[in-house]
């Protein structure tokens, strides 16, 4: 669309008033402000007309992958947080239509879960029935195999509404559960023929608990493993069950034995790794010692080429203990933020000099960039408040947590990097003070 257009556009929906854009009100939701004027107020109208169309954009791709997936149930999550951004985004244009538009995609896929859940009732029934017809059966193997695939079967087909879930789960679950226990009474009645393998595992077990606190630790290793060795001799048929209790009793006081063992080895290697987490923590507070003169020691730009090498040094350098491992970090790494900021800072101070054909004096040249490095807080301020609102909607699935954990650390570098800007400004202002003075 092209800008007056876009203009006309932006201008049904919204307006500006006191160097502020506002959203008029529709339907429930009362006028709000979605931004500030920065250029021209008909710019900024421009402009948050162009982020509707960019969120139009997205409404118009979700529709589109819902109406080629065969799987449409999968997005009324996606549906209802785009309804939830229609009050939200910060845009103009005509969210009243889109809010429709969002509904009427949300009635239609309500109805495609409600055919799939009438057509997964009637293929868990057919299931059901075929287990009813099996749970007398005396074939045990056929059978078993049988009931098998009548649970992946039930596992692999979708959920029915939740009124009739309880009930025929239950029907299920009682058919195929009756016979695998009709099957497991009637494997128990053998167990007579099995006592000599019984009475062989305790036998092992016996002689595994009278080794377990032996400090004879290379002669007791051995034998242990040898007779984890003859365990594996013994064989027999066991009900499940008993096998799992010998395997239990047996297990444990090897455990006993071997934890006891790998103590005794840690113990002595943490002698040596005191002594190397030392030597490491002293490196690590000689760089970041190092870090933190940059500024006053160097030029700006020896001090950007001599923090990369510190920070190529300090990946070199070997762990220090965890209770230290996060304070020494924050220390070297702030100080290389406060050289990079730095850089940064003088690097758009210099282009916009050159764009502007402008020489600053001392004083302007400081107000200048504790302007800039406010307008730069402002800007790490906003993506830090959309680091926030995206963690604060992340459910607590244990499928998230690699992407909590990335938002979180985000989140941790935002805020130290406003640190570190808020910290040159009181810098450069002291340096005004000084001046005026």
């Amino acid at each position: 669309m092209e800008h007056n257009n876009l203009l006309e556009e932006a201008k049904k929906f919204g307006f500006t008033q006191d160097q502020q854009v506002w959203l008029k009100p529709f339907m429930n939701y009362p006028a709000r402000r979605v931004g500030e004027v920065k250029e021209s107020e008909d710019d900024s109208l421009v402009y948050f007309a162009k982020r509707f169309e960019m969120f139009s954009e997205k409404v118009n791709n979700l529709l589109q992958r819902i109406e080629t997936s065969d799987n449409k149930g999968s997005f009324l999550m996606k549906v209802l947080h785009m309804k939830e951004q229609v009050g939200n985004y910060d845009a103009l244009g005509d969210f009243e239509q889109i809010y429709h538009i969002l509904s009427k995609a949300e009635e239609e896929i309500n109805e495609t879960i409600r055919q799939n859940r009438e057509k997964n009732l009637s293929i868990k029934v057919g299931l059901i029935q075929e287990a009813e017809a099996q749970q007398e059966s005396i074939e045990w193997k056929e059978t078993t195999e049988k009931m098998k695939d009548l649970r992946t079967a039930w596992i692999k087909t979708g959920p029915v509404e939740k009124e009739l879930t309880d009930e025929i789960e239950a029907r299920f679950r009682d058919a195929v559960e009756g016979f695998f226990e009709r099957k497991k009474n009637f494997f128990e009645d053998k167990k007579r023929m099995q006592s000599r393998a019984y009475d062989r595992y305790r036998e092992l077990i016996n002689q595994s608990y009278a080794l377990q606190e032996s400090e004879d630790w290379e002669g007791t290793t051995a034998k242990l493993k040898q007779l984890q060795n003859e365990w594996k001799d013994v064989g027999g048929n066991l009900p499940r069950k008993t096998m799992t209790n010998l395997w239990n009793s047996f297990r444990k006081a090897h455990n006993h034995f071997f934890e006891r063992l790998k103590r005794k080895i840690q113990k002595e290697k943490n002698a040596s790794r005191d002594q190397f987490y030392e030597q490491n923590y002293a490196q690590k507070q000689q760089l970041a010692s190092e870090a933190e003169q940059l500024l006053q020691d160097m030029s700006l730009n020896d001090a950007v080429r001599r923090a990369k090498e510190l920070q190529a040094e300090w990946k070199k350098v070997g762990p220090v203990r965890p209770e230290v491992s996060d304070l020494v970090w924050e220390r070297f790494i702030k100080a290389c933020d406060r050289v990079f900021e730095m850089s940064s800072l003088e690097h758009y101070i210099r282009k916009r000099q050159q764009t502007n054909g402008e020489s600053l004096s001392e004083t302007d040249g400081l107000q200048a960039r504790i302007t800039a490095l406010r307008d730069f807080i402002k800007s790490d301020k906003n993506e830090l408040e959309v680091l926030e609102s995206n963690l604060d909607k992340l459910n607590d699935s244990p499928s998230n947590e690699a992407f909590r954990n990335m938002l979180k650390g985000k989140i941790r570098n935002f805020n130290r990097k406003i640190g570190t800007k808020t910290s040159l400004i009181e810098m450069f202002q002291s340096q005004l003070s000084a001046i005026s003075r």
